[in-house]
């Protein structure tokens, strides 16, 4: 049986507090969490009941650096559901929020969007904390990491195995911009150890034009997620690891909901839960196993048809749902036989 990571980036929009102030924390909640909008909610409660009605679960990356402001109780208020409901939490953690204010109790003045900005020293200080305020949220201690904005380096994973954990899940070998720093290619695709810990690479695809993609919700078409999935099987990999966010299901501007990336989220995990080879998998429970080829490429092999089309349809989806959206009866018409189409991409 193969592992399926589905993994949910759970956090707060350090932009918006920046922007908006400290003091709209629950519209923060609701926009960037719970996935608000006046046609429902589409966040992480709305993904957990996917997930359930599946009989999945998933893997939630929370992010609990928003407790320098706020306190635990934000947090909790991400923890408690997800652990309440069967899932499984592990630690995300996003430096941003120490640009929020002139100081903190962690690094001091000591700033950086990403973690990989900082010493070896301040990256243990910044994981111990954020690990010890993630478990006063409710969670169990956390055996996973992943960097915000993917940005960990070597020194990321020297500290993640002098505190104790087990698991990376930084590494995008199919993400051609990734600020992640590690030192390993696109040729490690599968798990592999290093430095102290496991490296559990983001999954990618062959891509027809840009070598790979990642598995990330809005980056892969339904098609290539389904095929993707089925490649893991027939080439008997271990496990594979999809990447999205709370607030994936949502247009840029985070006020309407994104019914083709929504369709594609639901009818994938319609289909994942009729494949008998794979099913969905904790690091709490099932952790992922050490790859024996951990250099040699795994991703599926490119498509010029299934590129191609998802190059359309995402082209499609900027158009009806990106931020200078504007009401267009063709455009939307337009949007609907994509969804048609993806209906019957498997």
């Amino acid at each position: 049986m193969r592992r399926i990571y589905f993994t949910i980036d759970t956090e707060y929009e350090a932009g918006f507090a920046r922007c908006q102030g400290l003091d709209r924390r629950e519209e923060n909640f609701d926009r960037a969490v719970r996935g608000r909008t006046s046609d429902g909610d589409v966040g992480i409660f709305y993904q957990m009941d996917v997930f359930e009605r599946f009989g999945h679960r998933g893997v939630f990356f929370v992010d609990p650096m928003p407790a320098l402001h706020w306190g635990t109780a934000a947090i909790a208020d991400i923890v408690e559901p997800i652990l309440k409901r069967g899932h499984d939490v592990q630690l995300h953690l996003h430096t941003e929020w120490l640009g929020i204010g002139d100081s903190n109790p962690i690094t001091g003045t000591r700033k950086g969007n990403n973690l990989s900005d900082f010493s070896f020293e301040d990256q243990c200080a910044l994981i111990d904390w954020a690990r010890n305020e993630l478990m006063k949220a409710g969670a169990p201690c956390p055996v996973a990491f992943r960097a915000g904005n993917y940005a960990a380096n070597n020194d990321t994973l020297r500290a993640l195995a002098q505190l104790g954990f087990g698991y990376d899940s930084s590494h995008t070998p199919g993400f051609a911009d990734s600020l992640c720093r590690i030192e390993l290619d696109q040729r490690h695709q599968q798990p592999t150890r290093i430095l102290g810990v496991t490296e559990v690479p983001v999954g990618c695809i062959g891509d027809a034009l840009a070598e790979l993609r990642h598995a990330q919700l809005t980056a892969l078409s339904l098609r290539e997620l389904v095929a993707a999935t089925k490649h893991a099987v027939a080439a008997d990999l271990d496990s594979f690891t999809i990447v999205s966010h709370s607030f994936e299901l949502l247009c840029r501007n985070r006020e309407r909901i994104n019914t083709l990336v929504k369709r594609r989220f639901d009818r994938y995990c319609e289909i994942l839960a009729n494949m008998r080879d794979a099913s969905t998998a904790t690091y709490a429970e099932n952790p992922p196993q050490v790859a024996v080829r951990t250099s040699v490429p795994s991703a599926l092999p490119a498509s010029y048809l299934r590129t191609g089309e998802r190059m359309l349809e995402q082209a499609v989806g900027n158009m009806v749902y990106g931020r200078n959206w504007k009401r267009n009866t063709s455009l939307t018409a337009l949007a609907i036989a994509c969804l048609a189409f993806e209906a019957q991409a498997a």
